[in-house]
């Protein structure tokens, strides 16, 4: 039997494989990893990785995120968030710490607090978001086969706009 291991001994229980389209809720303990297409709500203590042909339309609610490919929806950490250079988020960001790489493409709002209790924040994740759906403006949109294109394209952020893009 193979183990799904990362290098830091985190185990990857599950994947959504290259080329593999899934629609539906996710709630897990350990790791997923993204490299299709997912859409939905994604729901663990653990890690979300989003590889770098990943893409993914949904909320999440994780210990860490890792997005190195597309995410378009809001993402809620108990931990961490990294955005890696070839990453790209529409949506908006609630989590203690926060870690862009130099060449990410951010849509959407940001709240940092590193104060906040653990479980208060996530309980108070979850009950926002059951309360209502946010009305989420962005660019991105559905090509004809299907997936994930921004109709922006890098360019320095605007002060009065809630996007922040950074180019090489």
């Amino acid at each position: 039997m193979i183990e799904n291991r990362l290098p830091d001994g985190t185990f990857i229980n599950s994947i959504i494989g290259e080329g593999t389209k899934f629609t539906g809720e996710f709630d897990l303990n350990g790791l997923l990893r993204i490299d299709g297409d997912f859409t939905g709500v994604i729901r663990t203590k653990g890690k979300v990785l989003v590889g770098s042909n990943g893409r993914v339309e949904c909320t999440m609610y994780a210990g860490t995120v890792v997005v190195g490919g597309i995410v378009r929806g809001d993402i809620y950490s108990t931990e961490k968030v990294i955005i890696l250079s070839t990453g790209m988020v529409i949506g908006n960001i609630q989590s203690p710490r926060l870690i862009v790489e130099e060449g990410v493409l951010f849509h959407g709002t940001c709240l940092i607090n590193p104060d906040v209790d653990e479980q208060a924040q996530q309980r108070k994740l979850i009950e926002n978001n059951h309360s209502g759906n946010r009305e989420n403006h962005s660019s991105v949109n559905r090509t004809q086969d299907g997936y994930l294109s921004s109709e922006k394209s890098r360019q320095q952020s605007d002060p009065l706009n809630e996007s922040v893009s950074v180019s090489h």
